[in-house]
């Protein structure tokens, strides 16, 4: 059984670390020590630097023992700083265009925080997640909002015409002037029961976010998070899409995700087939967002399979027909799945997680750890707002229906998220559960979860 993750603040640990020169590009901005850059690189790019050192830090990551998981770790520390209210994001190189391979941030000043501190370094009831999409910072943070970057700060972290600068590298990063004094952070009493940002402002939920994790015959070979508004399109090949090809190859807004090259697969057998596959994957497979709905089309040869929350109940495969828009995920439907579950009405939290196999029939009798070519998607917010509840005791209570007439799709996600808030501020207010009994003399301790708590699948 591990260890659960260790308590440790998020402000001091990584002051100490950018002070302490230890990662390339992770370095003060200004005198004064109020702002810092920190590199954001993607995790598939080998540098993992703060991310990893963070992992180990907290527990979460132990070296020899656990399996690297680039991608968490970034998420784990992107999830603290934009919980903790000890930061406030200025400038966010992942958005920008040209991409520039790194944050900045600026320390806050705060009275000390009453409540204890999550394994994240957070505020208390702001849980670790382990989503992929990047969060604004909480309206309730320690800083004024404003305008995250101010010009000449912006130019100069970009380099000359625009070049991304690494900050990692000592040839070509320019001297930064000194950026003034940073803006007066007012004082905020902590409230006594702090609410999670995104039930009060649920636009802050990254709903276009989606993690693909790619797996041949069960080893894991990629993992990304895709950001953005239409979707993304799933493909093998060097065929570029274009507006004049949007019947071949789908809307060119698409992010375009590659699978994986196979000639890292050791066997040759499977290496073998692995390819058959991907060379009848140059059209792809389109993972389309409409208002809170995932959609896939296939367009490809490659004959694709899959499970999931809104997949038919069937003992048989499950094929995605070639052409023909198939709904995977419906928020809505996770939303009132989770409300219910809250409320003690079912017994397991509602499923959010796609399985989609290549070439291959799914579901079968086969482990899909023994499929050539599989994709498990993930979207972020559904897996943000299940781990927002995690460890929470299901409980019964009573309430009140809502009465709407003829709610549009917008009422609909309003007041599922009212009715989250609501159940979140009821929580707080239940009593505490009572100190557990002594042990009897001789009685040996017994090791395990807490009775009543469930926790995610690994």
């Amino acid at each position: 059984m591990s260890a659960p993750p260790r308590r440790v603040r998020l402000r001091p640990w990584l002051e100490a670390q950018v002070s302490s020169q230890r990662f390339p590009g992770l370095r003060w901005l200004d005198p004064g020590r109020r702002r810092f850059a920190i590199p954001w690189r993607h995790a598939l790019w080998g540098d993992h630097g703060a991310p990893q050192a963070w992992a180990q830090e907290t527990g979460r990551f132990r070296e020899g023992q656990d399996e690297p998981d680039p991608a968490k770790w970034k998420a784990n520390l992107r999830c603290a700083l934009n919980k903790s209210r000890d930061f406030r994001l200025l400038f966010d190189g992942t958005k920008a265009a040209p991409l520039r391979p790194y944050k900045v941030y600026e320390l806050c000043d705060r009275p000390p925080p009453a409540a204890p501190v999550t394994g994240d370094g957070g505020d208390r009831g702001a849980l670790d997640t382990q989503h992929g999409g990047n969060l604004l910072p909480p309206f309730s943070s320690g800083c004024p909002m404003g305008p995250f970057v101010p010009p000449p700060l912006a130019a100069e972290l970009g380099g000359t015409h625009g070049t991304p600068v690494e900050l990692g590298s000592t040839h070509g990063t320019p001297e930064l002037p000194p950026l003034g004094p940073p803006p007066a952070c007012p004082l905020e009493a902590p409230l006594e029961h702090p609410i999670p940002n995104l039930l009060i402002s649920p636009h802050m939920l990254p709903l276009t976010d989606l993690e693909l994790q790619f797996q041949y015959r069960g080893r894991q070979v990629s993992v990304l998070t895709v950001s953005n508004a239409q979707g993304c399109r799933l493909f093998h090949g060097s065929l570029e899409p274009s507006a004049a090809q949007e019947e071949l190859f789908g809307p060119p807004a698409l992010e375009q995700v590659r699978f994986p090259a196979a000639d890292a697969i050791p066997n040759e057998k499977q290496r073998f087939y692995t390819q058959q596959l991907l060379d009848a994957l140059d059209r792809g497979l389109i993972l389309e967002l409409q208002g809170q709905d995932l959609f896939a089309t296939r367009l490809c040869q490659c004959k694709v399979f899959w499970t999931g929350p809104c997949a038919a109940r069937s003992a048989g495969p499950n094929p995605i027909e070639r052409e023909k828009k198939t709904k995977l995920f419906s928020l809505e439907g996770f939303l009132n799945g989770l409300i219910l579950f809250q409320k003690g009405q079912t017994t397991t939290p509602p499923p959010f997680e796609i399985f989609l196999c290549f070439g291959e029939e799914w579901p079968d009798q086969k482990p899909k750890e023994k499929k050539l070519i599989t994709v498990q998607v993930v979207p972020v917010a559904a897996r943000l707002l299940l781990e927002m509840f995690s460890g929470e005791l299901s409980w019964s209570a009573d309430s009140i229906p809502l009465h709407i007439s003829h709610p549009d799709l917008k009422d609909k996600m309003v007041e599922q998220f009212k009715e989250l808030h609501k159940l979140w501020q009821n929580q707080q207010r239940l009593p505490p559960p009572p100190p557990p009994p002594a042990p009897a003399a001789g009685a040996q301790p017994v090791s395990g979860p807490t009775a009543g708590t469930w926790v995610l699948p690994q």
